[in-house]
């Protein structure tokens, strides 16, 4: 079940953009659109980045655990996905 939807932040349901990284990484890691909205619905989830403006979202997909990264949009209101990638253990 996803983070409680009063805990959820305003940009969680914006519209998603998906950055030419992310796409190439979705190729490379076996994982399509559909994928990455379905660990966004069912993420664990979400604390601040390092890089300022960046969230991390925790998420499962294929019984591991991965770490998407997002950006939101302020002005364009969108949450812009920088990367997504499976957690190594």
């Amino acid at each position: 079940m996803g983070p409680e939807q009063q805990d959820l932040p305003e940009w969680w349901n914006w519209e998603l953009e998906l950055t030419p990284h992310v796409l190439k990484r979705m190729e490379d890691r076996d994982f399509n659109e559909v994928d990455l909205r379905t660990m966004l619905e069912h993420a664990l989830g979400h604390r601040p980045d390092a890089v300022e403006g960046r969230w991390i979202i925790e998420a499962r997909h294929q019984r591991r655990r991965w770490q998407i990264i997002v950006e939101p949009d302020e002005l364009e209101r969108l949450l812009v996905v920088v990367t997504a990638y499976p957690m190594t253990r």
